[in-house]
């Protein structure tokens, strides 16, 4: 008589043959973080050092050698990005049955798109946002694409650190990071290691930049845009959004990429110049709407000027004759 096996039963037999295989390493595996559909993220101790570390590592089935390339070439690109928002590598290599992997620093904390219910702000949120603009900046200036911005992909520490996560299907655009030009021109996905090639779709629907969604040629406007959905969803519980925030908002996203920032560092000075009470580019301000602006700014000091005056008014008019 046969015997089927329920559903349970085989994921658990797959996740079993999913785990790495540590055997002569100097890890020791503790539990399992996150799963995605290239491999699994796992909670090990590195025994030399004596610290826990997390462990990527692909799947058992990899059609093609496809994932091993991938995974390959996000630790190499990851490696060469040393920046505060930026999970660093401390080590790469192949496990004793064959999988690449690489480790990297354990992150302690929460997904934005749960940390964020914590954070009432406005102002709060947008510091957050700023500081994940900053690393995506930089990995911008050495000449990498993300592709794959969203709230699942950023972590918030127990300190307030903000990470960007989750590298893998970025892209290298210049040979030599240290020479890497301003991305300015898009670039397109010609075949190589990674598995990709003009005409591929990667990332998340909702997160895309259209010529993403289309697989077109991508430039950094494509991480621009993948940011202002980020901003959106930041945005998404607030019951009234300033014209100047959704102004911002509005030129991240727009549907031609040539309306958009053109670059990151454009989009997260418009996002700080509000933060601090200042105009921004993407919402053009009146005299009457300017002068408003620097009065709020300025409300506590014009209020002591206009205490001082009328004490001093006071004094002069009822001072004993």
């Amino acid at each position: 008589m046969t015997k089927w096996l329920s559903d349970s039963a085989l994921e658990r037999l797959r996740e079993a043959a999913d785990s790495p295989e540590l055997s002569g390493t100097r890890y020791r595996l503790v539990d399992k973080l996150g799963q995605g559909g290239m491999g699994g993220v796992f909670r090990v101790e590195d025994t030399a050092l004596e610290r826990k570390v997390a462990l990527k590592v692909i799947r058992v089935a990899d059609p093609g050698g496809s994932w091993a390339a991938r995974l390959s070439q996000e630790a190499r690109i990851i490696a060469k990005l040393e920046h505060p928002g930026i999970v660093p590598v401390h080590d790469a290599g192949v496990l004793p049955d064959g999988r690449p992997y690489y480790t990297m620093k354990l992150v302690l904390g929460r997904r934005l798109d749960e940390h964020v219910a914590t954070v009432q702000s406005v102002s709060d949120r947008l510091r957050i946002f700023l500081r994940i603009c900053d690393a995506v900046a930089f990995a911008h200036s050495h000449g990498v694409l993300h592709r794959d911005l969203k709230p699942g992909n950023v972590m918030v520490g127990p300190f307030g650190e903000v990470l960007v996560m989750d590298w893998g299907l970025s892209k290298l655009l210049a040979a030599n990071s240290s020479d890497a030009p301003p991305l300015s021109a898009p670039v397109a996905d010609s075949p190589d290691k990674e598995g990709t090639a003009h005409g591929t779709v990667l990332g998340t629907p909702g997160y895309m930049s259209p010529e993403q969604t289309r697989g077109e040629s991508l430039d950094q406007r494509a991480d621009v845009y993948s940011l202002g959905a980020i901003l959106q969803f930041l945005l998404a519980s607030s019951s009234s959004i300033p014209r100047a925030l959704a102004a911002i908002g509005k030129q991240a996203m727009a549907e031609d990429r040539t309306q958009r920032y053109a670059t990151v560092q454009n989009l997260a000075t418009d996002i700080a110049h509000f933060v601090d009470g200042l105009s921004v580019s993407a919402y053009p301000e009146g005299p009457f709407t300017r002068a408003w602006r620097w009065v709020v700014r300025n409300r506590v000091w014009i209020l002591l000027l206009l205490a001082y005056i009328v004490t001093r008014t006071l004094l002069i008019f009822f001072r004993p004759r």
